[in-house]
């Protein structure tokens, strides 16, 4: 019989990002997960954009350690961290600093090229620019938001596709990134602490690993462990410890990377990867021998807070 563990946990879930039903999905599997594991007293927040009626949430649950499932803007960038530093809550994953870093694309990418990691090239395009019809770099390329993760709002412009964007169909802000297109396959490693856990290669048959293909049923096939070989998959797991490091992260982070056949070129690092069904983090934890409890456990009793 597993003994009760009496800490309190409150999880965030859900909130008000575009990526508000996977965190519902994250969450609801965290809490599940927490209570497989022993803990006797788990509530749920689902966060509203009320800031003091969230934090009179907080204060009802009396959390010893919040789990954070949030993903998406106001839950990974930064700012639901600063309100637990300021309430000296201890919490999963990466703190504010790293969190707002990870989130921002521009300021993450120079921080990985500062440590050495093979990054694509890019510009920082005007919507004005965007909407004129000139390509900003050349053919294929990726427009990117300049802080949403989970591919929210990614698009690819490439040979032959004649698509373009008017002033009343625009999804974007004013400024966008423009990334060169890096083709290969697409690797993806979870980072523990500071151990890898595993590498996976993502396939999809919609061409690019966008949100549909991350979160629907049968939107993407996993292969763990990547058929890549033993020194490749030394590579990019150490490619993705760097990132981590780099970002300043702290818990569980997932880094996505293009193999070009020569380069492993770093796409992003998620310091809120996903906890649903079909994520990976979950599965590369499985194959390193860590069940979906334990991983949530082991992410309450190493959170932490800037406080």
């Amino acid at each position: 019989m597993t003994t009760p563990i009496t800490r309190r946990v409150t999880v965030l879930m859900g909130g008000f990002s575009a990526e508000r039903d996977v965190s519902l999905n994250s969450g609801a599997a965290a809490v599940k997960a927490l209570k497989d594991y022993g803990y006797v007293d788990v509530a749920a927040i689902d966060v509203p954009r009320d800031v003091p009626a969230f934090v009179q949430a907080l204060a009802e649950t009396k959390p010893d350690v919040v789990l954070n499932a949030l993903h998406g803007r106001f839950g990974e960038d930064g700012a639901i961290q600063g309100i637990l530093d300021m309430m000296r809550i201890p919490y999963s994953h990466s703190g504010r600093l790293a969190s707002a870093i990870a989130m921002d694309k521009p300021t993450a990418k120079l921080l990985f090229a500062q440590a050495g990691l093979s990054v694509a090239e890019d510009r920082i395009v005007g919507r004005e620019e965007m909407l004129s019809g000139v390509d900003p770099l050349p053919r294929p390329y990726v427009i990117k938001p300049l802080n949403e993760g989970s591919s929210v709002g990614v698009h690819i412009m490439r040979e032959g596709d004649n698509h373009r964007f008017a002033d009343d169909d625009w999804p974007f802000g004013d400024k966008v990134m423009v990334e060169a297109f890096v083709p290969g396959r697409e690797l993806t490693v979870a980072v523990m602490g500071d151990r890898a856990l595993a590498v996976t290669e993502i396939t999809t048959q919609r061409g690019f690993y966008d949100y549909d293909a991350k979160y629907a049923a049968g939107g993407s096939l996993h292969v763990l462990p990547a058929d890549i070989g033993p020194e490749l998959t030394e590579r990019a797991m150490e490619v993705a410890v760097r990132a981590h490091q780099a970002l300043g992260c702290r818990g569980v982070s997932r880094t996505d990377i293009r193999y070009d056949g020569e380069r492993l070129v770093i796409l992003e690092v998620n310091t809120q990867p996903g906890m649903t069904a079909t994520s990976l983090v979950p599965e590369q934890a499985a194959f390193a021998g860590i069940p979906f409890p334990a991983l949530c456990h082991w992410m309450v009793e190493t959170a932490a807070c800037d406080c």
